[in-house]
């Protein structure tokens, strides 16, 4: 599979229905939705019922969106709301994998 067609992967950390969690799930999926959501892997963590997964993987903060893959890796904190800086943060470019 060439660089251009690897799906991003992603992890979206949450805090149940708190106010900032609910509105970067929102966010992001906007984001996908608007820029080819083939492209995406999406898992959502609700640290609320799973906590041990943000201990393992290092998670402080909710919402956290945590790009795996490919490389490289980021996090970023809060609520996605600033969409051109969530769009260069992880790499896309034209709805394009």
């Amino acid at each position: 599979m060439s660089v251009e067609n690897k799906k991003i992967v992603l992890k979206l950390y949450i805090a149940g229905r708190a106010p900032n969690s609910q509105r970067a799930q929102l966010n992001l999926n906007e984001i996908i939705k608007q820029n080819n959501p083939d492209c995406f892997d999406l898992e959502v963590i609700d640290i609320l019922e799973n906590p041990m997964r943000a201990i393992e993987d290092g998670i402080l903060v909710t919402p956290t969106l945590w790009k795996t893959s490919p490389l490289p890796k980021a996090k970023i904190l809060g609520n996605l709301s600033d969409v051109y800086q969530i769009v260069r943060i992880l790499g896309i470019i034209g709805g394009k994998c």
